[in-house]
């Protein structure tokens, strides 16, 4: 099983195509398309089953990482106002974050503010006590309260029992 992509509602797609190419380097695969509600082609009638009836319409863009997993940003036509903090339900089932992983750390977060984005919390290493072992994270919003995490190292290096 391989990751293929992400699907992110958002509130201004013109403002997300920025952030998340110039803030998290992504590249731009389809650039900003309308999808009108309708029934008279394939994907007009996978939009209805997905979305449902009256969902009105949409504006997409395929970005991908450098290592080539799709982010599919959503811009619904109808849709509610962005929080000013984006607060996870957790007693709700479904995803509530995704992770990036970047070899320029503190560029990222400095870009996410730039671009609109917010810093969660303080950044965290996974073993302080030693510095041999210099992972980070940190959670990290997008301008529109979608919650994403930033890795310095790869997921097996946090969670394998030879990097503990």
């Amino acid at each position: 099983m391989k990751m293929n992509h992400v699907g992110i509602m958002v509130g201004d797609m013109d403002k997300a195509v920025e952030f998340y190419t110039n803030a998290l380097g992504l590249k731009v695969v389809m650039g900003n398309t309308k999808v009108e509600e309708e029934r008279e082609t394939a994907i007009g009638r996978m939009c209805v089953a997905v979305f449902g009836e009256g969902f009105k319409g949409f504006n997409i863009a395929h970005l991908v990482t450098t290592d080539g997993i799709g982010v599919e940003l959503f811009e619904m036509k109808e849709r509610q106002e962005r929080q000013e903090r984006h607060d996870v339900d957790f007693s709700r089932i479904g995803i509530f974050h995704f992770c990036l992983q970047t070899d320029d750390f503190h560029g990222v977060i400095e870009r996410t503010e730039k671009f609109g984005g917010k810093v969660r919390m303080d950044i965290m290493r996974y073993h302080p006590e030693d510095d041999n072992k210099p992972a980070k994270m940190v959670y990290l919003e997008d301008p529109f309260g979608n919650l994403f995490e930033l890795y310095s190292h790869t997921y097996e290096e946090t969670y394998s029992s030879e990097y503990e």
